[in-house]
């Protein structure tokens, strides 16, 4: 005897039902698989979510830095890094440093990992002297082309003063009628004035700035500077207040002079804006976890409940099939059919109904559940292999355990007693 192939013909001859008990599984699957779904579209779209807002977010804080860069040019430079026995008082009163360095402190500084947070370097060599052709005390300013980071593509905060030109402050080139392009003679020297200060309020007012490598010849000061001038970079405020003990560990024989607290200002709102982002994403991490869980939640409850009520179902449909099939396991058994054998005739119709039912039930949730996350992608995207196989495996299991009741009442029945009673 075919138990499989009585196995089919009896689904054939019920249909209604196998019908319903195919369709219990396939709801109980599909609230499973559905249940997965939602979840692992919320997963991707929370990874989504917050992987936009931190691509916002570098967005917004490099514009930050270029807009915290343009202001800092426009405060100027805010170090200058002096000789360490530089007396304060004698700086701000001869309006210059008496104390010298040596020129090779640029590049050092240069080479440095300060350079990181350092973006600017300007060397300077200046003096209150005698302009003796135009009978004007005036300070004079040797500078070099700045020295950067190799790595930054930013625009000079100082433009380098070329050999032979020269740039007068405000008060010098109004009160003495100094024209662009005019020759200038400054201590027995030929100059071009190539660039003419607005006014600024302080020394540099009465400034001209000549190329460096000039400055130290006329000063006879060759190959030294009195200072070099920095400028802090956008980082946070607990680095900018330790940059000044890094670059005296570096340079052992400096000292270092903040010169505007906007920095620090700029740096605190920079601080709290880049703060205020990280706690934008942290916030939407959690609403969207607390979610996650909310759901999880009401899966957990959910989905034991409805595979429960199903397996009952199940377990239903088979006792009424056991008993409309009573007249026919009787004759199975007076032909001489073990109780076994008709155990596996309802245990194998149930491994059927749980295969096809997993097996249809599981697509079906993984389609509703697409819908229902109101998902655009691919019904394929969310496919889980691995759930999948699950669901394949254990579904029939699960379904054989809801006829296993009435495939024992059935398989212990005495023939004698049914046909006796047919």
């Amino acid at each position: 005897m075919n138990i499989l192939k009585l196995v089919l013909k009896e689904i054939l001859y019920r249909k209604t039902g196998f019908f319903l008990a195919f369709l219990s599984v396939v709801i109980a699957v599909s609230c499973l698989s559905g249940s997965f779904t939602l979840l692992k579209i919320h997963d991707l779209r929370t990874d989504r979510i917050i992987a936009e807002k931190e691509e916002q977010t570098q967005k917004k804080m490099k514009k930050l830095e270029d807009d915290y860069r343009k202001i800092m040019k426009k405060l100027g430079f805010n170090l200058l890094i002096l000789p360490k026995g530089q007396n304060i008082g004698d700086l701000y009163s001869n309006d210059y440093a008496a104390k010298y360095l040596p020129e090779k402190y640029v590049e050092t500084l240069k080479n440095s990992k300060l350079m990181t947070l350092i973006r600017h370097l300007v060397p300077i060599l200046q003096q209150k002297i005698k302009w003796t052709e135009k009978e004007r005390t005036i300070i004079l300013v040797g500078v070099k082309g700045e020295k950067a980071d190799a790595g930054l593509k930013e625009e000079n905060m100082f433009d380098p003063v070329t050999p032979g030109t020269l740039v007068v402050g405000y008060e010098l080139h109004k009160s003495l009628g100094i024209k662009l392009n005019e020759k200038v003679i400054l201590l027995g020297k030929s100059f071009t004035a190539v660039k003419l200060q607005e006014e600024r309020g302080n020394k540099d007012d009465i400034s001209i700035w000549i190329n460096l490598k000039e400055a130290q010849e006329m000063l006879d000061k060759k190959g030294i500077i009195n200072g070099i001038m920095a400028l802090e970079c956008y980082c946070p405020l607990p680095i900018i207040q330790n940059i000044r003990a890094d670059v005296e560990k570096i340079l052992p024989e400096t000292q270092v002079i903040e010169l505007s607290t906007d920095v620090v200002t700029r740096a605190e709102a920079r601080g709290r804006a880049e703060e205020a982002a990280k706690d934008a994403i942290l916030s939407e991490k959690a609403h969207r976890l607390k979610l996650r869980d909310e759901m999880e939640s009401f899966t957990s409850i959910l989905v034991p409940l409805v595979i429960l009520a199903c397996a009952i179902w199940v377990g239903f449909i088979f006792f009424s099939n056991v008993r409309d099939r009573m007249f026919e396991v009787g004759i199975l058994r007076a032909m001489g059919c073990s109780s076994s054998s008709i155990m596996r005739l309802f245990l194998y119709k149930a491994g059927i109904i749980g295969f096809i039912g997993g097996v249809v039930g599981y697509f079906i949730g993984l389609f509703v559940g697409t819908v229902l996350g109101e998902s655009f992608s691919s019904v394929l995207t969310y496919l889980d292999l691995g759930l999948f196989l699950w669901i394949v495996f254990l579904t029939p299991i699960v379904s054989c355990l809801a006829s296993w009741v009435p495939s024992v009442i059935a398989a212990g029945q005495d023939p004698a007693n049914i046909l006796g009673r047919e």
